[in-house]
C-alpha cells in the first residue's frame, strides 16, 4: 500500500540544538498514528513540520507522494499550498477567530478559497457541526464555549476542507480532565471512519485504544515505534519503559 505520509531522515536544529535527528517513518491511508514521548522530544515541531509551519533544515517530506521538501530542498510555493491543502490541522490552543462565530469560523476558509457554493459551504458547516455535537452552537461566538467545545469546533474547521490528513498536536492538553474526554470521543469516532491521522498526546490510553501504530519520541527522534500492544505492553527499550512508568 502507498504511503499517505513519507518522511527520510528529517532533521531541523534551532541554533546548535538539534531538534529532529534523522527522523523517518511512513503512515499509509487510513491509518492512525499516536505520537508519545517527554516535552521538548521534537513531537510538535515533526507535526507542524508536515505542514511547512516550521522549516527543516534536512531530509524529506513526501504527502501523497509529492516532495513537500526533498533532500532539504522545497518546492515550489504554489506546489507547497496545494500539497499542503491535503492535511487539516487541530492546535493545542484552538486558534480560533474570537470575531467571527462559531459558524463564521468553519466558513471563512473555504469561501476564502471558493471552494463550493455558499449554500454548500453552509450546509456543510452545519453537518460537520452536527457531527462534533453543536449543531446548537452554530451562531455564538467562541468566547461563549467551554474548551472542549472550542477544540471540538476547531476539528470540524480543520475538516471543511475535506482533507486525506488530520494532524492533532496535543489536542487535550489545554483542557481540564473532564473536558478531554468528549475531544477524544470525536478523535476516535474519525478514526473508526478510517480518517488518516497523527495524534501528538499525552493521553496514553487513548494512545493504547485510538492508534494503530503508537511512536515514541525522545531526544528529537522516534527511538521506538509499533502497535499499541509492543509499545505498551512490551517496550524494547529502557527510556520507553522510564517513560510510560513515570506518574
Amino acid at each position: 500500500m502507498s504511503s499517505m505520509i513519507e518522511v527520510q531522515q528529517l532533521q531541523k536544529s534551532f541554533g546548535s540544538l538539534d531538534v529532529l535527528k534523522k527522523v523517518s517513518f511512513s503512515v499509509t491511508p487510513g491509518e492512525a498514528v499516536a505520537v508519545i514521548g517527554p516535552s521538548g522530544s521534537g513531537k510538535s515541531t515533526m507535526l507542524r513540520s508536515l505542514v511547512h509551519l516550521e522549516e527543516v533544515n534536512g531530509g524529506s517530506i513526501l504527502i501523497h507522494g509529492k516532495p513537500l521538501v526533498q533532500n532539504g530542498k522545497y518546492a515550489a510555493a504554489a506546489d507547497i499550498r496545494k500539497i499542503t491543502s491535503t492535511m487539516g490541522m487541530v492546535f493545542q490552543h484552538f486558534n480560533l477567530f474570537p470575531h467571527l462565530t462559531v459558524r463564521g469560523n468553519l466558513e471563512l476558509a473555504p469561501r476564502t478559497l471558493k471552494k463550493a457554493s455558499p449554500e454548500a459551504i453552509a450546509a456543510r458547516s452545519l453537518e460537520l457541526l452536527s457531527k462534533v455535537g453543536l449543531a446548537d452552537k452554530a451562531d455564538v461566538y467562541p468566547s461563549m464555549l467551554s474548551g472542549g467545545q472550542k477544540q471540538r469546533v476547531a476539528i470540524a474547521r480543520a475538516l471543511m476542507l475535506d482533507p486525506d490528513i488530520l494532524l492533532f498536536d496535543e489536542p487535550t492538553s489545554a483542557l481540564d480532565p473532564e473536558l478531554t474526554g468528549e475531544v477524544l470521543r470525536v478523535i476516535r469516532q474519525l478514526a473508526d471512519e478510517n480518517m488518516t491521522m497523527m495524534i501528538v498526546t499525552h493521553e496514553m490510553s487513548f494512545a493504547r485504544d485510538v492508534a494503530d501504530r503508537v511512536f515514541f519520541m525522545d531526544n528529537g527522534e522516534i527511538a521506538e515505534s509499533g502497535t499499541p500492544e509492543q509499545i505498551f505492553g512490551n517496550p524494547q527499550l529502557e527510556r520507553t519503559k522510564a517513560f510510560l512508568t513515570r506518574d
